[in-house]
């Protein structure tokens, strides 16, 4: 009696890099406008079942790759950008009036529109106990105390404490300042 073996050839087990330059593809075209977000997620996830290598090319067909010229316009654009961003930051924190950090103390800073606050602030965006600022060792800390309109440093709103320092704009409400050392 002679026995058979049925060897399986199974197609090779694709690689990460393969799937996240798919993954990547997609983000891209979702990005650019080219896919729909039910359609991204769509892809992704038969991205992340596809089996083989043909699967994968087949859900960026229809995307087609950027050229080096596209590539570098893009980053161009980017920069461009980004340089306008730190412009206007920049330009705003010279407009800006001063806050003058503190000297370190036992008790934080209180700031706010209740009038036993360290620094009363009268503007209807401010919180009666809007934020604090104290000193830890060198560094001066901000802390929304949970403000209803936020606390901002440099534009990026604040939750729960931030490290602060000279030069930082800041923000309560609607009213700002620029952090300055004596």
């Amino acid at each position: 009696m002679t026995s058979s073996f049925e060897f399986h050839t199974y197609p090779a087990r694709l690689s990460d890099a393969e799937r996240d330059r798919v993954l990547g593809v997609l983000r891209e075209g979702a990005a650019q406008g080219k896919l729909s977000h039910e359609t991204f997620v769509h892809r992704m996830e038969l991205a992340l079942a596809a089996r083989r290598s043909e699967e994968l090319q087949a859900l960026t067909a229809d995307l087609g790759g950027r050229s080096s010229w596209s590539r570098q316009l893009y980053a161009a654009v980017g920069r461009a950008s980004a340089f306008s961003v730190r412009l206007r930051r920049a330009w705003q924190a010279e407009k800006l009036p001063p806050l003058l950090l503190p000297e370190p103390g036992p008790y934080p800073l209180r700031i706010g529109r209740d009038p036993g606050n360290g620094l009363r602030l009268s503007h209807d965006t401010v919180s009666r106990l809007h934020a604090e600022l104290s000193r830890k060792g060198s560094l001066w800390i901000l802390r929304d105390l949970g403000s209803t309109n936020g606390t901002t440093v440099n534009g990026q709103r604040v939750t729960g404490s931030v490290v602060v320092q000279d030069g930082d704009m800041v923000g309560f409400g609607r009213m700002s300042f620029r952090l300055t050392a004596r």
